[in-house]
């Protein structure tokens, strides 16, 4: 039987952020989705999945997903037999960054999640900066599903994540980089950075997608999952 692979979705998101991956790859192997909440820590995410997966897999992660995937690898790289890292950041979060979530954190729970995610993240997602359409409003319908009390963990997960620059020189299995041309959130130039920082990496540069490249443009990204993975 192939390794199955474990999917890391972004903040606020569920497995429908990977639907498109799901439906091809559960084909041919296993696949999990594995919640990147629960906790206000990444190392205490990562140590969660850690313990809830096979003994060896390929990990998958998006934006916070691959934040958290970077975790898991620190923690138990011998668990790690490939690495993707999709449209995500090795670096400790920025102090005016904090203040910003500190502040969502703050309307969120005096319940105002859709304006945050509204007004705040989603125009940040997209290629085109929309808020209007089919993946804009399933990323609402994930929020609002996943609800406040999720927000505030993932956000303080955030807030207090660690630099991995250690962790990306110390990778020695196959990885891939792949992020949206217009990536907002996470460009271009940090996933070369990282890139340059891992030996066995390739880099991959999605046209036509933002942050979501897995929704945006899922028959490339799956065609260079594919070919990668297999």
């Amino acid at each position: 039987m192939k390794l199955p692979i474990v999917l890391l979705p972004g903040l606020m998101c569920d497995e429908r952020l990977f639907q498109p991956q799901l439906e091809l790859f559960s084909q041919e192997r296993p696949v999990l989705f594995a919640p990147t909440f629960g906790f206000e820590t990444v190392s205490e995410i990562a140590s969660n999945i850690l313990n809830n997966t096979p003994d060896q897999f390929i990990l998958a992660g998006l934006s916070l997903g691959g934040i958290v995937a970077l975790e898991l690898v620190r923690q138990s790289p011998e668990k790690v037999h490939k690495l993707i890292l999709m449209d995500t950041n090795y670096e400790a979060e920025l102090h005016h960054i904090s203040i910003k979530r500190e502040n969502q954190i703050h309307e969120v729970e005096k319940g105002n999640l859709r304006k945050v995610m509204l007004e705040q993240h989603i125009p940040n997602y997209l290629a085109n900066g929309s808020t209007e359409g089919s993946i804009s409003d399933l990323c609402i319908e994930m929020a609002l599903q996943l609800g406040k009390n999720v927000f505030v963990q993932q956000s303080r997960a955030l807030m207090s994540r660690i630099d991995q620059t250690t962790t990306l020189q110390n990778i020695a299995v196959p990885t891939m980089l792949l992020c949206g041309r217009h990536d907002r959130l996470c460009d271009g130039k940090t996933h070369q950075k990282m890139h340059n920082l891992i030996q066995k990496s390739t880099l991959n540069i999605i046209n036509g997608a933002g942050h979501l490249p897995t929704l945006e443009n899922p028959i490339k990204t799956n065609r260079i999952l594919k070919e990668w993975i297999n």
